[in-house]
């Protein structure tokens, strides 16, 4: 009989280093629940199920979401097959939400861009205007 595949597991500090977070970071989510590593003694021992929830967090992170937020669409992750409609619906609604406010923010950035450039310009007229009645 086969023996099953070894599952990967990760200690803190290499997942840390993997997702580019800080052993801090990881161990605020335990703390907050969203991850449970095994405990052996004093190392922790990441699996694959917690690989896959801070990947969700993080990218909810990126995101802007609130830690609420998060935690909803995380738990949804370890749900019955049935809960992956759930969770993706729950997670569109928020990306449209999120593509929303990161559209208005891009428009209000190319405004105040605009008139960055507009009051530079005006600066370096005015200058110039200056130079040209210094007398010399």
């Amino acid at each position: 009989m086969p023996t099953k595949a070894r599952e990967r597991t990760w200690t803190v500090s290499e997942l840390a280093a993997e997702l580019g977070v800080t052993t801090r970071t990881l161990r605020f989510y335990e703390a907050e629940g969203l991850i449970a590593p095994e405990r052996r003694g004093t190392v922790r021992i990441f699996h694959a199920r917690d690989h896959g929830r801070m990947r969700l967090i993080l990218r909810g992170k990126r995101f802007g979401m609130s830690l609420a937020e998060i935690r909803e669409i995380v738990e949804m992750y370890d749900g019955a097959a049935s809960s992956e409609r759930r969770q993706l619906e729950v997670l569109l609604v928020r990306l449209s939400e999120i593509s929303q406010d990161l559209k208005q923010r891009s428009s209000d950035l190319r405004r105040t861009l605009n008139e960055v450039e507009t009051v530079a310009d005006q600066c370096r007229s005015r200058l110039q205007d200056l130079a040209a009645s210094d007398p010399a």
